[in-house]
């Protein structure tokens, strides 16, 4: 390798360092800095330092020949510290590129990280002349990657059963997994997972953040981790800590990528869920260790009445300023290498109205968002929106753009509220189970499909669903935040006993809420998102923020798996694969206040019926005190009646004229079991589904 750059060789683009021609060529984005250094270090660690000698506009570039793959390097970057004026540069810190393919080093909570002095009577305007190098991380020149093998499987957004996971939890304690790839990709991707996974029947694998991760700086005292993942460093690279081989950044790309290979065979899709809304930096007390360092104007908001603060829309300290041409260049770059290079298939976007805040207010008109629509990679794509965020106006369901999924937690709350003793009316119930016309339906923001409403009961974030039915407080005290951290709003019920209890009937009554909330989700409208674990009655013990927790809390406990609910999900799974009427994507009906037959363009009717058969009127959408209703939608070739009692007593349905079958109940009756002609009696807390005997079941 050279000592110095062919400056006549180097090109402002790609960003990053990129193997060519001999050697690597490396570009930087930084407007405000005065000078960008490379430092490069051999395998005893010297540092060697140039000066990045090409310069475009805001770019900074040079060729290094002989240089190419396991090269170890850094950034530094020079100009002035202002915090005042919103500008951090600090030359003693070692900056990892933001995009760094390849993270090697291990990186040590100290002052060493921060830009500024600690205990200085100026505060965070005091630069801090200690260096970093040798107790951070760094990046390593990747080689090019080989073709990807596997044409992706693209399920149909009507036909998609979304399936949240975290890549250890999921396989960490599965004897089934041998046990040196337990908790990683390799596991995930182990023929015993694989199978798993389709005898389920899901379809799209929803993957808690796989992105370089940092754990927060408080949390290393308390023996804990960020295990969730949601603080990103690095946006090209995937976390190493579910790697079969976490010190060999090389390996571990590639068994991500044949974890994702190996999925596709199996016609499993692989959405990730990213963080783009904030870094691993934290605010303006935090460490500089990437951007904040490299150029803490350009790539952060700060508040405009003092630059010197961050601004936060995220609850995390800082917010990515992604109304930047160069931030959102640095978003879609990274989107599209984990789909061209990496082989995802869409991406669930964490805290997303913040990609819509291209000044302050949300606005689904972003450029972030536009670009994100228009984009010729991500076009085939699934793109998932978290459509709320803590800024101001943080709230915005519905008003995503129209290829956009959207995490519907009125659905959520609507069906805990239904099932779990809270007050709600019929018509609410009616409209969550129809996919939410009320915001995503015609007249409202951006008509969409019912598809684009991903229904969920729980997630990654709060109760499992054991626990939903099991406490009625959160218990946090692991986390050492003495309970202060994670949601109030639970909306749960404890049945009595806070916990697990030996009481048969407590455990009766939990065992019907979960197969009721469960049957709902399936036969609803929209996409279904199943949260990994609750198939099999997984329980954090009440804690509803594991986001710190790796460890038996957060891990699937196989061999505590309740087989009889794994076998009635796979049922509920089943029976939406063979009904087409269950995940129809066009709307039953604009009016439910009209419910009486109203045909859609070329649509099958739908009828909504109080439990004495007569159909529903206006006043019977508003009560609260009577909530059982029945829904009766499709044509002759797959037509269902759907009896829902969230009632505690058991009420008698009258049934339209038949004959009819019933294809699954979620407490009592069995498949296959014949209702008195014109009348079931439908148990209390429960849900049936009945077909004709005589249809075509479809695939």
């Amino acid at each position: 390798m050279r000592a110095s750059f062919d400056e006549a060789r180097g090109l402002p683009y790609p960003l990053g360092a990129t193997v060519r021609d001999g050697g690597v060529n490396f570009a930087v984005v930084s407007e405000h800095a005065t000078k960008i250094e490379l430092c490069s270090f051999n395998a005893s660690g010297d540092e060697r330092r140039l000066a990045l000698p090409g310069r475009a506009h805001d770019v900074r570039f040079g060729f290094l020949p002989g240089a190419g793959p396991g090269l170890d390097y850094g950034l530094r970057a020079h100009g002035p510290y202002a915090p005042a004026q919103g500008h951090r540069f600090n030359p003693n810190k070692l900056l990892l590129d933001p995009y760094a393919r390849e993270i090697v080093g291990r990186f040590e909570w100290s002052e060493l990280q921060f830009g500024y002095q600690f205990g200085h009577a100026a505060g965070s305007g005091a630069l801090n002349p200690q260096d970093n190098a040798g107790h951070t991380l760094t990046a390593r020149v990747a080689a090019p990657l080989p073709p990807l093998e596997h044409e992706p499987p693209r399920v149909p957004a009507a036909n998609t059963i979304l399936y949240e996971l975290h890549v250890k939890g999921f396989s960490k304690l599965n004897p089934a997994t041998p046990e040196p790839l337990r908790g990683t990709y390799a596991g995930l991707a182990h023929p015993a997972s694989v199978a798993y996974l389709r005898a389920l029947g899901v379809t799209t694998l929803s993957l808690l953040p796989v992105h370089y991760c940092l754990s927060e700086r408080h949390l290393t005292p308390l023996g804990l981790t960020n295990y969730w993942g949601y603080n990103t460093l690095g946006w090209f690279c995937p976390d190493p800590r579910w790697s079969s081989t976490p010190d060999d950044p090389t390996a571990t790309r590639a068994e991500f990528r044949a974890m994702v290979q190996a999925l596709h065979r199996a016609g499993l899709e692989v959405v990730l869920d990213v963080v783009y809304n904030h870094s691993a930096e934290a605010d303006e007390r935090g460490p500089t260790l990437s951007l904040r360092g490299l150029d803490n104007a350009l790539y952060y908001r700060s508040l405009p009445e003092d630059p010197s603060r961050s601004q936060d829309f995220s609850g995390c300290g800082n917010s990515l300023d992604l109304g930047q041409p160069r931030v959102i260049q640095l978003v879609l770059d990274s989107l599209r290498y984990w789909v061209e290079h990496m082989g995802v298939d869409g991406f669930r976007f964490d805290l997303a109205t913040a990609l819509g805040r291209a000044r302050t207010a949300f606005d689904p008109r972003a450029p972030l968002l536009v670009a994100l629509e228009q984009d010729p990679v991500l076009a085939r794509v699934k793109l998932i929106a978290e459509p709320w965020d803590l800024g101001p106006d943080g709230y915005q369901l519905g008003r995503f753009p129209g290829r956009f999924l959207e995490w519907n937690d009125r659905y959520r709350d609507g069906m805990r509220r239904a099932w779990l003793g809270r007050d709600v009316s019929r018509g609410e119930l009616a409209r969550r189970l129809a996919g939410s016309s009320d915001r995503f339906g015609p007249g409202v923001h951006h008509l969409r499909k019912p598809s684009a409403s991903v229904n969920f009961i729980t997630a990654h974030d709060g109760f499992t669903l054991a626990d939903l039915v099991s406490y009625a407080r959160k218990h946090n005290l692991a986390n050492g935040e003495d309970n202060r951290d994670g949601h109030d709003h639970n909306l749960s019920d404890n049945c009595g006993v806070e916990g697990p209890t030996e009481d048969p009937e407590i455990q009766a009554q939990r065992r019907r809420l979960v197969r009721a909330l469960l049957t709902s989700l399936f036969v609803s409208q929209g996409t279904p998102m199943l949260l990994a674990g609750d198939e099999l009655g997984r329980s954090q013990r009440g804690n509803n923020n594991a986001y710190c927790q790796d460890g038996p809390t957060t891990w699937i406990d196989w061999a505590a798996a309740d087989h009889e609910l794994l076998a009635f999900v796979r049922e509920l799974i089943t029976l939406r694969r063979e009904h087409p009427t269950l995940r129809r994507d066009r709307w039953l009906s604009d009016r439910m206040s009209h419910a009486t037959r109203i045909p859609e363009p070329s649509g099958p009717p739908v009828e909504w019926r109080r439990p004495d058969g007569a159909i529903m009127q206006v006043a019977d959408w508003d009560t609260t005190s009577h909530q059982a209703l029945a829904v009766r939608l499709g044509q002759a070739s797959d037509e269902l009646l759907l009896l829902f009692n969230p009632s505690l007593e058991l009420v008698p349905f009258s049934l339209p004229p038949g004959p009819w079958l019933v294809a699954l109940c979620s407490d009592a009756l069995g498949p296959g079991a014949n209702p008195r002609p014109g009348t079931l009696r439908v148990g209390a807390q429960s849900v049936v589904v009945l077909t004709h005997p005589n249809r075509d079941t479809q695939p």
